[in-house]
């Protein structure tokens, strides 16, 4: 079983997950937006094994290469993504006066992919669209979807590696779980699978 714990970070309220196997205790990060005495105190002393980034967009990586050091948890991203860990100009942070602290990856993941928590599977599922190497990690009757999935939308395309045609393709790679997921996204409100399948404009294309 895997317990989520949450907190909101940064100028554009970027949403922050620490999941739990709640069987060894052993966690990861999803997404970490910045480093503060904030998201030291979120993460707190819980056994971090891994950062596992959604995407990598400024926003969602400025605080990896800190946390990384100071917990020495495995940084995980897609390799379409993995470059913008160390290129301000590819992670936009250049173009939008964010903070760009460059590291590097420990893991790199693709479709399909498992990692290993505790005694949880975490599955990697490719999402491209918002960026070309957007990934959702999904475990335990949930969807951490970063910049993929929003309640009633979706994330924007209109950024260098975005593409709309991209981005409805993963809506409906996401639409076709099976279940009732628990969706929780880069941004915004916490939803459901089905009621964003009922209800999401940009899923129901």
């Amino acid at each position: 079983m895997l317990s989520v714990k949450y907190d909101v970070f940064g100028s554009l309220e970027n949403n922050c997950y620490l999941i739990t196997d709640t069987a060894t205790g052993k966690s990861a990060l999803v997404d970490c937006t910045e480093d503060s005495l904030k998201m030291m105190s979120f993460i707190e002393n819980s056994n971090l094994e891994y950062i596992l980034l959604t995407h990598g967009h400024y926003d969602h990586i400025g605080g990896v290469k800190a946390v990384k050091e100071k917990t020495g948890a495995k940084v995980v991203i897609s390799a379409e993504d993995e470059k913008m860990l160390s290129s301000s100009r590819h992670s936009l942070a250049a173009f939008c006066g964010g903070v760009q602290n460059n590291t590097d990856a420990d893991i790199i993941i693709s479709d399909g992919d498992v990692i290993n928590l505790g005694e949880s599977e975490i599955k990697v599922l490719a999402t491209p669209g918002h960026t070309k190497g957007g990934v959702c990690y999904i475990c335990d009757g949930k969807i951490f979807c970063g910049d993929t999935l929003f309640q009633c939308s979706c994330g924007r395309t209109d950024f260098p590696g975005g593409s709309v045609s991209e981005m409805l393709l993963s809506l409906k790679k996401i639409a076709s779980l099976d279940g009732d997921l628990t969706v929780y996204p880069g941004h915004e409100s916490f939803s459901t699978l089905d009621f964003e399948r009922k209800n999401n404009p940009y899923m129901n294309r």
